[in-house]
């Protein structure tokens, strides 16, 4: 434990932490996390899709285009998905009606693929943030700032580990 995370800890941590928190992760995971996901997708797209649009949005370069092998890496962390599911859902947001993105063959290789999104795709994303932001805002309303900044950075801190765990 860092020097730092040492000094915030005013209280020793119960020694059934870790069991704890596993009782917490599917409430938050399943009631929370997927009720945001829910509320982002607008019924219009899955949640591989929304997934996609998002990975595309926080990883991608300018937060408009990733490499197709990148986003098959990233989802098969994320999801028991395979590789002919990433393109179909790809393709499906790539064709009428949704018109979300485009694929196009990369410079450097004709193999490779460049998934990038359109300005209806960038809509979409808008709208997924403020859905998703609309509907995290009812949750923390009801809170303190003090529970809101612990929130904040208890997710920042689980985040940073689990980078590091890789």
């Amino acid at each position: 434990m860092s020097k730092d995370n040492t000094k915030a800890r005013t209280e020793q941590a119960p020694a059934d932490a870790a069991r704890r928190f596993l009782e917490f992760y599917y409430p938050i995971h399943y009631k929370a996390g997927l009720r945001v996901e829910d509320s982002m997708r607008a019924g219009e797209i899955g949640r591989h899709q929304v997934a996609i649009l998002w990975l595309i949005h926080s990883e991608g370069t300018d937060g408009r285009l990733m490499n197709r092998k990148d986003i098959e890496r990233h989802l098969g962390a994320w999801f028991e998905i395979s590789g002919a599911a990433i393109t179909k859902a790809i393709r499906s947001m790539a064709s009428e009606p949704l018109s979300l993105l485009t694929v196009e063959e990369a410079a450097h290789s004709g193999r490779e693929k460049v998934v990038t999104l359109t300005r209806a795709g960038e809509k979409f994303v808008d709208g997924m943030i403020k859905r998703g932001d609309a509907f995290i805002q009812r949750i923390i309303e009801t809170m303190t700032d003090e529970e809101i900044n612990q929130g904040l950075h208890f997710f920042q801190r689980i985040s940073d580990v689990i980078d590091d765990l890789r």
